[in-house]
This record gives C-alpha cells, sequence and structure tokens, in this order.
C-alpha cells in the first residue's frame, strides 16, 4: 500500500535524524522529531483502520512540521538575523552544536590544548578541518528531506480523507435503502388476511 511506504519513509527519517540530533544534545529538534515519529505511526493507524480523524491530525501535524523545517533551514543559513552560533537549539541549556560539525564527510578532528600559562590544564577546544560539506549545508539538506517526504504525505493524506468522505457519503446503512429504493414504492405487495379465531373447547 503506497500510504503505508510513504509513512515508513517519513517515520526512517524521522528516526534517522533522532539519532544525530541526540548525538549532538540538540534538545529542540530531539523534541519535534520525537512528535514527528509518534503522529506518522497515529497517522499510519489512521490509514490502516480506516480512521479519518487521525488522519486529519496528521495533516495539521504535518504542516506545522513543514514550518519547522523551513525555520531550521533559515537559523542554519542565517536568514533574518538568526545565528546558527547561538544555544537556541539547546533551549540554552548546554553549549551543544550540530553533531554534523566535528563529525561530517572528511572533516579532521583535533582536541588543541592551550599552553598559555593560568589557563587549566583540562581546558581544550576543538579544531576541524578538512570537510568536504560544511555541517550548516548537512542541516540543510536533512530538513529539505523531510520537508520533501511531508509534502508527499501531505498530499497523499489529503487524497485518502477525500476517499474516506466519498465513502461515507455513499455507505447505504439500512441494506439497500438507497436513493432508488427510498424514493419507488415497493413492487410486490403482501396481502394481509384476518386470522379466524379459534374456538375454544370447553
Amino acid at each position: 500500500m503506497e500510504g503505508v511506504r510513504i509513512n515508513e519513509n517519513l517515520r526512517l527519517a524521522a528516526l534517522e535524524r533522532q539519532i544525530f540530533d541526540f548525538l549532538g544534545f540538540q534538545w529542540a529538534p530531539i523534541l519535534g522529531n520525537f512528535l514527528q515519529i509518534i503522529v506518522v505511526i497515529l497517522g499510519l493507524f489512521g490509514t490502516i483502520q480506516f480512521r479519518p480523524r487521525y488522519i486529519v491530525v496528521y495533516t495539521v501535524w504535518t504542516a506545522l512540521w513543514v514550518t519547522w523545517n523551513v525555520f531550521i533551514i533559515c537559523f542554519y543559513l542565517e536568514v533574518g538575523g538568526l545565528s546558527k552560533e547561538t544555544d537556541l537549539m539547546t533551549f540554552n541549556i548546554s553549549m551543544h552544536r550540530s553533531w554534523w560539525r566535528e563529525h561530517g564527510p572528511g572533516c579532521i578532528r583535533r582536541v588543541v590544548r592551550p599552553s598559555a600559562p593560568g589557563i587549566l590544564d583540562d581546558y581544550s577546544y576543538v579544531s576541524v578541518t578538512g570537510c568536504i560539506i560544511d555541517f550548516q549545508y548537512l542541516e540543510v539538506i536533512h530538513s529539505a528531506i523531510q520537508i520533501l517526504l511531508s509534502l508527499i504525505g501531505f498530499v497523499y493524506a489529503c487524497y485518502v480523507i477525500s476517499i474516506f468522505m466519498e465513502e461515507e457519503d455513499s455507505f447505504d446503512f439500512i441494506g439497500g435503502l438507497d436513493t432508488y429504493s427510498y424514493r419507488q414504492p415497493p413492487q410486490e405487495h403482501v396481502e394481509l388476511k384476518p386470522v379466524k379465531p379459534v374456538g375454544r373447547t370447553k
């Protein structure tokens, strides 16, 4: 079934993204990915069990999910005064950044310990060089894939809802009581004859 395949792809894409957001301690995306996985499962259940309300919830959430991913793209491309160096994605709880910053394709990660006097021995910073693709573009690619899959899922969900609505309108609730049989008089009449009373025996 096409709807099951679309939902499965959405769930796997969200799960893959959830793993890397966990590795980077990106709490805002982690929360969003978790809700996405739950709602996709709910939409899948609604499709299989013919529950239009669940699919409506899925379509509403999909619109919000697309909006969230557009915001992430703007965040990492620093559109409209946004800065990818802020702690917005971690709710300002920590200073963690995207996991792809240090572990992207071709990235060479080095921990550098400064030798200046007066600095604690355990203080260090990370130097990353040689990345084939910068981390912000990898995050943008992830969000773009989510938007594409979500739009496909949204269109299919609207199609499924329309099918359910058509089936409800044409459903025969009383076994044969459609428009034709309701308006037409019955063709065969059953004549009722009075029953003679049975005499009582003394």
